[in-house]
């Protein structure tokens, strides 16, 4: 959120969080449990390639 300059949680969820995730571009560490007080995100293959791409540029 500090890197986005964001300060409210649900926009960061609603606009960024879930549609990394519908494109694949990060995953739940736990997705049987979503709602876990444990739950991180990971970027997938396709995020990685996404954000070597953008530190090329």
């Amino acid at each position: 959120m500090a890197t986005l300059k964001l300060q409210d949680e649900k926009h960061l969820r609603e606009h960024y969080q879930q549609i990394a995730i519908k494109r694949g571009l990060i995953e739940m560490t736990i997705p049987d449990k979503p709602r876990s007080r444990l739950q991180k995100y990971r970027l997938t293959d396709l995020g990685k390639q996404v954000l070597a791409t953008k530190n090329t540029h």
